[in-house]
């Protein structure tokens, strides 16, 4: 039986099978492996392990040898002539004025190939660059276009959570991820807060979905009409992680109920059509005051007479009958008397100055 050892090449990469053959190997050794790009230096994720024929999928990569100082010396470098590679692409990419962001550049162990890594909203021409490189590398080149979520991966940072992100320490593969799973998690669809900095949606959304989903089950959800000890009200609030649910009776007042009520049946119906709420007594959940929405008293004195509706003839005080007519007052020296009861008096004639009068015709 083959002695299989799971083998990175980065962190947070994906894991691949290779023929430990006699090397005795320890988790986070690296090692040098023969791969169909060529030799690469990886770390051992778990120790070797005996498998059958049957378990192993397709011819398995043999495991040429641990590290070694020299292997190191030459990561090293590597490393030291990707940043200078990426340096040099980047000033030609912008004499040439190509709409393309370059991400990383990465060289094979051995050297005999340098890949970039790019991002770009459609196809781009890169012939002329290619050629560039080439003249100036003398080794092979390699464009690679990738996604947004692979520019994250590959350039990590931190989340909105102040961690890293996860796509760059242990998410090897990226799982589909939909809007549906933060409403199930009763989340608020703010595109700053459920997104990442790839400006895709989060991909910790999928973690915990499976669990709300299955705690779900045996709640109601939001709105549905319930019928607590007999008495009707509305769910108005789910918990689904204590397993509760608050519901809004015909009175005001609200109850919690437990998923064991809930379950029961006996405390849970739904209503029958045209079915009318019906009084609950005092069952108010502690710490609520249901008098703290009562109107204060009236202060004394403070009615006022209703103002009439539209349609509505105004109110008026009735008028004392029989009552002599009161005396006009007495006129005052320089003012004139007051019209006798009966009469009417004559209005002043209003003098227009501005009007202009007609010249007489001699």
């Amino acid at each position: 039986m083959p002695r299989v050892v799971k083998i990175k090449f980065r962190d947070a990469g994906k894991q691949y099978d290779f023929n430990a053959q006699q090397w005795e190997l320890r988790a986070g050794e690296q090692v040098v492996v023969e791969t169909d790009r060529g030799r690469a230096l990886g770390i051992v994720v778990l120790p070797p392990e005996e498998k059958a024929e049957g378990e192993v999928s397709g011819d398995l990569k043999s495991i040429l040898r641990p590290a070694s100082d020299e292997d190191r010396a030459m990561a090293s470098a590597n490393a030291t002539r990707e940043r200078d590679a990426l340096r040099f692409c980047q000033q030609r990419i912008a004499e040439r004025r190509l709409e393309m962001k370059l991400v990383r550049a990465e060289y094979l162990f051995d050297g005999s190939k340098i890949i970039f890594y790019f991002t770009a909203d459609g196809r781009i021409d890169f012939r002329e660059l290619v050629k560039d490189l080439a003249h100036y590398f003398h080794t092979r080149i390699e464009m690679r276009q990738i996604g947004v979520r692979d520019e994250a991966k590959l350039t990590g940072g931190i989340g909105i959570c102040g961690r890293e992100l996860c796509c760059c320490t242990f998410l090897t593969d990226f799982a589909p991820v939909s809007v549906k799973m933060a409403k199930e998690q009763g989340l608020a669809l703010n595109p700053t807060k459920i997104s990442g900095q790839c400006g895709r949606l989060l991909c910790c959304l999928a973690y915990e979905f499976e669990t709300y989903c299955a705690l779900r089950k045996g709640l109601p959800k939001s709105g549905r009409k319930v019928t607590v000890d007999g008495h009707d009200g509305e769910v108005t609030e789910v918990n689904v992680l204590r397993q509760k649910v608050t519901v809004r009776m015909g009175d005001g007042s609200r109850v919690q109920l437990t998923a064991e009520e809930i379950a029961s049946g006996e405390r849970l119906r739904p209503l029958a059509p045209g079915q009318q709420p019906t009084p609950l007594p005092d069952r108010t959940e502690p710490g609520r005051d249901r008098n703290r929405r009562e109107r204060p008293p009236r202060r004394p004195g403070g009615d006022r007479p209703r103002p009439p509706r539209s349609g509505e003839q105004p109110e008026t005080a009735p008028s004392p009958k029989n009552l002599p007519p009161s005396p006009p007052p007495p006129a005052t020296a320089g003012e004139p008397a007051p019209p006798a009861e009966g009469t009417t008096a004559k209005k002043p004639r209003r003098r227009n100055r501005n009007r202009r009068r007609p010249k007489k015709s001699e």
